[in-house]
Parts: structure tokens; sequence; C-alpha cells
């Protein structure tokens, strides 16, 4: 169901024979107002074009705190991009031509995957018995993203706050299983069988334990199973895991695909990881930028530079500067590192005093200390840009 506020008379038919669904018709403010009060989940409202620019952009701005999953679709007959860029700023999800009704019924079924999105967010949020999920992100291969991931995992379960599964989701060439040295007797492609109908106890048997708070979850031993692993696979595997631990840390591959963009719209935190070498810099550029441009809140971003102090014709502060952000953690160049990997013991274990392991750890008790995640009306403005990017007509 839809509410549609415009010309009861001239429009009602109109709106009913483009949306196919049942439709609220109201003319004034006082009647919208009533509308959604009786209607607590309603998440699309349709502004006519007879409406004033001013009135559609005090709804917006009125709901976009009170009901952040409620989403605003203004018609226009003229589309400025003065008015189009002020009903942006608003709120107002999207703008689209009066007469065009199939871009209407794009426009609504973009915003009520917002709305979804934004609804499962606030009851995420609301859960205080639902596990962190911290997604381990480099855009460029040998960047040492297991690294961080096996450590990070490791050094979350050395807090003693709960236990942690890390899960390899680089489906074609996962290197967890090597570097814990763990049989990969069952890995994520015993799930392909359950898909649609998983559940705890298949979670339990498709994971392995590495200590007493620490579990993972592996990679396809055959790469040709990773097409299987859908991403909606992907959502019930880690829906579940979140549910069953404190903290799930993903290992990812360093792609841009649906499986790794549904990883992104379940963490809680993105360590972003990048090196001190041009083609990485700019794979991280690309990254932070379509990361913006998709929407992804910034306040969940973790900026990791690896080997920090490599002499190497670039610095800290060269990155910092063409990236426009700081960075957060510092991990230091050793040969201890690869060592430790070569041996299946993150270096958080063996050696947690070590300058590396010291920065690893420090980034575990940002996570462990993060107790409320991010609302779903502080993500409104980017779940926006996010669906903006995919709408040539706004």
């Amino acid at each position: 169901m839809s509410i549609v506020l415009g010309d009861l008379n001239r429009d009602v038919e109109r709106f009913r024979l483009t949306l196919a669904d049942d439709v609220v018709m109201v003319e004034t403010l006082q009647s919208l107002t009533g509308a959604l009060d009786e209607r607590p989940d309603e998440d699309l409202v349709i502004i006519g074009p007879d409406v004033q620019l001013d009135v559609a952009s005090d709804v917006a701005e009125r709901y976009r705190l009170e009901r952040p999953s409620l989403g605003v679709i203004l018609l226009r007959r003229r589309i400025e991009v003065q008015s189009m860029a002020e009903a942006l700023r608003s709120g107002i999800r999207e703008v689209v031509p009066a007469d065009d009704a199939e871009a209407l019924l794009q426009a609504c079924t973009r915003s009520l995957a917002v709305s979804r999105q934004l609804r499962h967010l606030e009851a995420r949020s609301g859960d205080a018995g639902h596990g962190r999920v911290v997604l381990v992100f480099g855009a460029k291969g040998g960047c040492g993203k297991t690294t961080l991931a096996t450590n990070l995992a490791a050094g979350l379960a050395s807090l003693d706050s709960g236990r942690v599964c890390l899960v390899d989701l680089n489906l074609e060439f996962g290197d967890v299983a090597i570097a814990m040295q763990v049989e990969p007797t069952r890995t994520i492609s015993d799930a392909l069988g359950m898909q649609g109908g998983l559940d705890r106890d298949g979670v339990r048997s498709m994971v392995i334990p590495v200590s007493d708070r620490l579990d993972v979850m592996l990679a396809p031993t055959q790469p040709a199973d990773a097409e299987f692993v859908t991403a909606g696979l992907i959502d019930e595997v880690l829906s579940l895991l979140a549910e069953m631990y404190d903290y799930v840390v993903i290992d990812s591959p360093p792609a841009f695909n649906d499986g790794v963009l549904k990883c992104f719209d379940m963490a809680d935190t993105y360590v972003l990881l990048t090196a001190l070498d041009m083609l990485a810099l700019k794979n991280f550029k690309v990254t932070l930028d379509t990361l913006d441009a998709l929407g992804y809140p910034r306040a969940r971003w973790r900026v990791v530079l690896n080997r920090y102090d490599s002499h190497v014709g670039l610095t800290a502060e060269d990155i910092e500067h063409v990236i426009g952000l700081p960075i957060q953690v510092r991990l230091p160049s050793s040969k201890d590192v690869p060592a430790s990997i070569n041996k299946g013991r993150p270096l958080v274990q063996d050696n947690p005093k070590h300058p590396f392991s010291r920065e690893v750890l420090a980034l575990a008790q940002t996570e462990a200390t993060m107790s409320d995640r991010a609302s779903a009306a502080d993500t409104l403005p980017s779940a926006r840009r996010r669906h903006r990017l995919f709408s040539p007509r706004v």
C-alpha cells in the first residue's frame, strides 16, 4: 500500500492504475499525518506534482528522523536542477517526472528496497543479543588481508569478551585454512544443500574449533563451488553466525561482487586495508569512492595501513593526503609476521607484546568496546545516495 498526497479528484484513478496496488489518497498535511499514524508499517509516501516543494520538503524533513524507513518520492511536471537538489537535501529519496509511469514504478521499487534494509538495520541495532560483524576488506591481493583477519579474530578471542567465528569468504582462493593450519574437513560448501532452510545446527556442522573461543568457517576446497555460494546463502550464514557468536570476522575477496556487497550490508565495521605501493593506493582510493557512492556510512570505516614503515618512496602521510582520511591503524613490517603464518599461529597468540600484535589488539579492543551500532537514521543519507547512484533520472 502507498499513501499519495495530491489532488483527490484528479489523481486517484491514475495512481491506482499505475501502482496496481491499494492507494490511500490524502489532500492535506493533516490527513497525511493521520494516515501515517494509523499505518506505522507504511514505508512509502508519494507527493503529487501540484504540491508545493517546501511542503514536500517539510514532510521529508519531519519523517526522516521520526520514521527513517519511510521513503518520500516527489513527482514534478518539470525537473529543475536547483529544486531537485533542494528536495534531495531535505530527505526526499527520488524526484521523477509526473507523466512517466515506468519511472515512478522503478522509484517505488528502489525506495521500498531501501526501507527494508533500514528496518533490518533498526531491528539489529535494538537486538542486544546480536553479535558484531567485522569485515576485513582489501581491494588488492597480497596486501595482508588474511594475515590481519586471522590475527584480529585471534585477538578478539584473547580478550575474553566472547566467542569469535572467523569466516573465509574468499571463496575461490581462501587461505585461512593454511594460515591457521586447519584441516578443511568442513567448509561453507556444506551449506549448499541447506540453502533456504539453514539453521543453527546446520551452521554448527560447518564450523571447525580452533581454540576455546575461536572457531573458523572455511572457504570451499574446490574453487568451482564458489559460483554456487550466492549472496542469499551468505546472508543466511552470516545472520545465523551473528546470533551464535559475539564476533564474526570476515576475510573477504578483493572484489565488489554480490556476496561482498552483502557482507558490507551486514557488517558493523569495515576494516579497510591498504599498503605502501601505488597499485594498492589506486585500488584503495577506488574502494573508498565506491563505498561513498554506494552509501556505506563512514562511521563504520577503519582505515588500516600495512607495512607502514617500509621505505619504498611513499609514506603514511602521502596515503592520508591522497585518500583525505586519517589512518587509524598502522601495522609495522616484521619478518615475524610471515614466520607466524608459516607456523600456523597468529602472531597475537605467540607474541602479544610484538609491535604488530599491539596494533591488532588495539583494533580488537576498539571493536570489543563498541556497544552502539550505527542507527538506521544515521545511515539514511548514505542509503539515499546508494540508490540515486543507479537512478539516471535523479
